[in-house]
This record gives structure tokens, C-alpha cells and sequence, in this order.
């Protein structure tokens, strides 16, 4: 039985701002374990490879499987309902299913189409795995974990207990060429070291998906796989895509001394909470080729951050870019403007801080309730959502309003921090040193999106 895995085509994306095309992990993953399972797999990754949907298609026909999963977030659904209906079209014989974050909280609308036969819920690997063996030998899909059809909705599969088990993201079926970092192609690569968040912030998706128990790989296979795309991808640079990489000090600690053991010669990146850094570390991790961290800034109201579950100071997030300057290390400021109970004042102080922080980056995402997150639960009850075309979740279009401020505003005051961040003379000179002309065209690519 063939199985193929696909990405549906999407240009907009909040890391798009900072040049950063990345591979689709999730579908990665899943083919891994399909081919380990003896199944024959092939996965498309539209969005990097820029597919119309006329070649799409053609490309679903020519692959001629029996079973097509389509991989979809909230903001690209459509083009995952759409590409699901494509396939249905070019290979109306096989299974269709649907998996991701959207359709995982939302399976009965998802299966209101007729050409969506299965959404898978949760952590895909071995639900689907366990589906396409029950397909081929034609067995009953009720006892399958983790799914819907029709009108059935199977008990849960629990979360993967050891990560360990897990085989490396089957990245030999994808067009590793076309991902890159700062708009350079730089044999980019990305990782996941962990799955699960304790802190619970509201607005958090992946720790809605992926459970509150922090679950992690070990250093030692954390470098295994860095040594990996080293040696059979030829990466330059990692980026780990974890909610939190650095939550648990301890392992960090442990990944920068197996890197060192080894002396892999590699640059890399990661998520940080700014309660999490202390110098020691952010001397290991520096000394080990960490170049880049992506912090969550989220607000510069105290009252702000505490209604979001955040638990986090203020202080604590001027202390971590202090000290992330005293290690070089670049840092990626992310807020988050138009949360409920933000108001004009709370918004500018927050674009004051920002500049204030002196990040290398800055992304200013505008507040997007998605659903299985308690943000979306409480909008919902509250009737703040003001726009329900799930194709504008992308973080840059205002969909809520606050106390004082109306969509347009909010849309405005986007603008005006993005303008207000990155072009000042003294960043644009700074950053010119540091990454050199291709700051240029990163600046006019945030300029043209917001």
C-alpha cells in the first residue's frame, strides 16, 4: 500500500517576516515511521515548492496512492480542504485524511466534506500508522485510536511516552534545497527535541495538542540526529522548533556537552523562556554554535502577562536579553498586540519596550484565538471574535477587538510597530554589520506583509 503525505501550498506565514522557510516535521515524522512500518510513502511539500494547484494535482495523480493524508493548520485549512478535494478528484479510490492542529479540535467540521474520509487527532506517528495497516488488511476502523469518521469518534491515543523510540523525520523524501533561514540557503535544518509545555499560556496551540507534561529526547539523541543532518544533509544550521527548548536547564546543559564531545562543527537556534537563562548556560550553548534564540516577549503590561498565564516578570525578560548581548547571541522578540484588556497605552508601551530590548528581530503578531486553546474557549463564550474565516488566522490580521481599540486600529498600531522597530538608522547599520545586505531585503519583506 502507498501513502502519500502532503503539505498543501501556503505563502504566508508569521516566520516568513525573518526569511524562514521550514520543513513540515510533523509529515516527516509520520512518513519515518510508515516506512519503517514497510509501507512505500512519498510526501510533497506544496508550500516549498511553491505548487500551483493544476500541478498539484497532477502530481497526486501521477503518485496514484491508495491512502493521502494532508497535513493542516488553523490558517492554511483551506488549502488543505482544497487540496483534500483535489485528491479526491485525481484519485477518487483512496482514503483521504486530514491531520494538524485544525482538524484535530475541529474533526466534525472537517468531516462535514465529503471528500474527507478520516481526521486523525493528536500526535499522528503511530495513529496513522496503525490506520494504514488496518486499511490494507481491511479491518475495522473503530478500533483504531485516536480518529474520526463518520460519526465515530475513537478513545485517544496516548501522548509517546520516549521520544527515543521515535526514528529520525524521513527528511530523504523532502526537497531539502528549498527550506532556508534569513532568506538564505544555507542547508538550513530543523528539529524537534521535545513535545509537551507545563506553563499553559493561554494562546498556545501546540501545548493544547501536545499535553502539559514536558516529554524529552535524550542529549544523546538530540546529537545523534544534529550529527545526522550534518553528515547526510549537509546543515549548517539547526533550528529547534521545540515549544521551549530551554524549560529544562539541566538537558540543555547536556545537548551542549554532547556537542561538544563530539566537536560538531554546526550553528543552531532555539526557543527560550527568558526565566529559564542564566550566564553559565548561555556560555555552554554560545561556545557550542547556539547563534540565534526566539524569546516570547508577549506584552510590557505585567497585568497583560499574568491574564495569559505567561508567568513571567518583565524584569525577567529585560534580564534575558542582557543577557544574551553579553554572549552574542542574537535574539528574536516575539509580542502579541490586541489581547483582550490591551488598550492603546498597554500596545505602545509594549512597542516601547520592544526597542528597549534592542532585539535582533522583532515579530509583532496580532492576538489570534485558535481553537483548542483556552484563548479561543474564552473568546467564544465572550463573543469577541470578530472575524471567522479561518484563512485570516495568520497573526497579521486583527480578528478580535479590544476595550479601546477597533480592528483597523489594531491593524494600524501593527504597522506602526513593525515601521517604528526596523527602521531606525542605528538597527538598520547594526543588523547591516551583523548579516550583512540580506537585512535589506528581510526589512522590505515585513514591510510588504504588514
Amino acid at each position: 500500500m502507498k501513502v502519500l503525505l502532503i503539505n498543501p501550498p501556503y505563502t504566508s506565514s508569521k516566520y516568513k517576516f525573518i526569511g524562514l522557510v521550514a520543513p513540515p516535521l510533523g509529515i516527516a515524522y509520520i512518513g519515518a515511521v510508515l516506512e519503517n512500518g514497510g509501507f512505500e510513502v512519498e510526501i510533497l511539500d506544496g508550500a516549498a515548492l511553491e505548487l500551483d494547484w493544476e500541478t498539484l494535482e497532477a502530481r497526486i495523480k501521477k503518485a496514484a496512492p491508495q491512502v493521502i493524508a494532508v497535513t493542516a493548520l488553523t490558517p492554511t485549512i483551506d488549502q488543505g480542504l482544497e487540496t483534500a478535494k483535489l485528491a479526491r478528484r485525481a484519485c477518487p479510490d483512496a482514503t483521504i485524511v486530514l491531520g494538524g492542529y485544525h482538524p484535530s479540535f475541529n474533526h466534525a467540521e472537517i468531516l462535514e466534506k465529503d471528500y474527507v474520509d478520516v481526521v486523525v487527532i493528536g500526535e499522528g506517528e503511530y495513529t496513522m500508522l496503525e490506520l494504514v495497516e488496518t486499511l490494507e488488511r481491511g479491518g475495522d476502523l473503530n478500533q483504531v485510536r485516536g480518529i474520526a469518521y463518520d460519526d465515530v469518534v475513537t478513545p485517544p491515543r496516548p501522548v509517546i511516552n520516549d521520544l527515543d523510540d521515535l526514528p529520525f523525520p524521513a527528511r530523504h523524501l523532502l526537497p531539502m534545497d528549498h527550506y532556508k533561514i534569513l532568506n538564505m540557503k544555507l542547508h538550513t535544518a530543523t528539529m524537534i527535541s521535545g513535545r509537551g509545555c507545563p506553563m499553559q499560556c493561554s494562546f498556545c496551540a501546540s501545548a493544547a495538542l501536545h499535553g502539559r507534561r514536558l516529554r524529552m529526547r535524550s542529549a544523546e539523541n538530540v546529537v545523534d540526529e544534529m550529527e545526522h543532518l550534518i553528515e547526510c544533509h549537509d546543515a549548517g544550521m539547526i533550528a529547534f522548533m521545540d515549544d521551549t527548548f530551554t524549560l529544562k536547564p539541566s538537558r540543555v546543559e547536556q545537548v551542549c556537552d554532547e556537542i561538544k564531545k563530539r566537536d560538531l562543527d554546526i550553528y543552531w537556534g532555539c526557543t527560550a523562556r527568558a526565566d529559564t537563562l542564566s550566564s553559565e548556560m548561555l556560555q555552554k550553548m554560545s561556545d557550542t554554535g547556539c547563534i540565534t534564540m526566539f524569546l516570547g516577549v508577549e506584552s510590557a503590561d505585567q497585568q497583560q502577562l499574568d491574564r495569559v498565564n505567561k508567568q513571567l516578570t518583565v524584569d525577567k525578560i529585560r534580564q534575558a536579553f542582557t543577557l544574551s548581548r553579553k554572549h552574542d547571541i542574537r535574539t528574536i522578540a516575539s509580542v502579541v498586540l490586541g489581547m483582550p484588556g490591551d488598550t492603546r497605552d498597554s500596545i505602545s508601551r509594549t512597542i516601547r519596550l520592544v526597542k528597549e530590548l534592542n532585539p535582533s528581530y522583532a515579530l509583532f503578531s496580532l492576538a489570534t484565538p485558535y481553537p483548542g486553546t483556552r484563548f479561543y474557549r474564552e473568546a467564544v463564550e465572550n463573543n469577541l471574535i470578530k472575524v471567522k474565516d479561518w484563512s485570516k488566522y495568520t497573526l497579521l490580521t486583527p480578528v478580535l477587538e479590544t476595550v479601546d481599540c477597533s480592528r483597523d486600529e489594531l491593524k494600524n498600531m501593527q504597522k506602526k510597530a513593525f515601521r517604528q522597530f526596523y527602521l531606525r538608522p542605528s538597527y538598520i547599520l547594526r543588523q547591516l554589520r551583523m548579516d550583512g545586505p540580506i537585512i535589506i531585503k528581510t526589512i522590505a519583506t515585513m514591510m510588504k506583509e504588514v
